[in-house]
């Protein structure tokens, strides 16, 4: 989608995306993926997700990026934690303790930025970015995470017909062929969520799973 168009959902606080609350299959499978204390940790397309505070509990260095001004500041508000600002040009930087916000364009993170980050967790980005855009930000992003990079991805499927996005539908063909060349993807959960979603179902969807993968770096030494 187009900057705009998410600038105007959280200026309009059209943020149903938004959860409040940790998300319970974040809890479930990250540990199983072994990032050591002091692992940065990547979260794209991040608006104000309280899974950034959980990961920062686990001993983690957080770095998210979102595009809009008005959910980082509400991320460090609401959460009663008092950031410093810095400009670079990657964006607006605002840090306090194990969290860094980065107030700017995905595409434009920096492949020096990218390459520091040991851990991956993408819950909103993917399934946020129309078809034309996802190879490039499955390209710039995870073909230029650290070696041996983990991560944990969540992808929404139901009939795109049924609906229209965003949340796009990211079926497991299409991740498979996203990620394939630099990333293995490892399908670890699907469930059906729609009678846990009205919102969907009000919508006129039949069907929705969440489907949660278990991403590592796969590329030829």
């Amino acid at each position: 989608m187009e900057p705009d168009f998410w600038l105007a959902r959280w200026r309009d606080e059209q943020t149903g995306f938004h959860q409040q609350r940790v998300t319970p299959l974040l809890q479930k499978y990250w540990p199983s993926l072994e990032r050591p204390k002091g692992s940065r940790v990547l979260v794209p397309l991040c608006g104000k997700s309280l899974d950034m505070i959980w990961l920062a509990e686990q001993g983690h260095e957080v770095l998210g990026v979102e595009l809009a001004q008005q959910p980082i500041e509400q991320f460090f508000a609401e959460n009663g934690l008092q950031a410093t600002v810095h400009e670079t040009l990657q964006g607006t930087h605002y840090r306090c303790g194990n969290i860094e916000l980065i107030c700017g364009d995905i595409f434009g993170i920096s492949a020096e930025t990218l390459a520091a980050c040991q851990g991956v967790y993408d819950r909103a980005a993917l399934v946020a970015l129309p078809p034309a855009m996802r190879q490039r930000y499955v390209a710039h992003v995870y073909g230029q995470l650290a070696q041996q990079y983990r991560g944990l991805l969540l992808t929404l499927d139901y009939d795109q017909h049924e609906m229209e996005g965003p949340p796009f539908a990211v079926n497991d063909a299409e991740v498979q062929s996203l990620y394939t060349g630099h990333s293995h993807a490892q399908l670890i959960d699907q469930r059906a969520i729609l009678d846990k979603e009205p919102k969907f179902k009000e919508r006129g969807l039949t069907r929705l799973d969440t489907l949660v993968y278990r991403l590592e770096e796969a590329r030829q030494a």
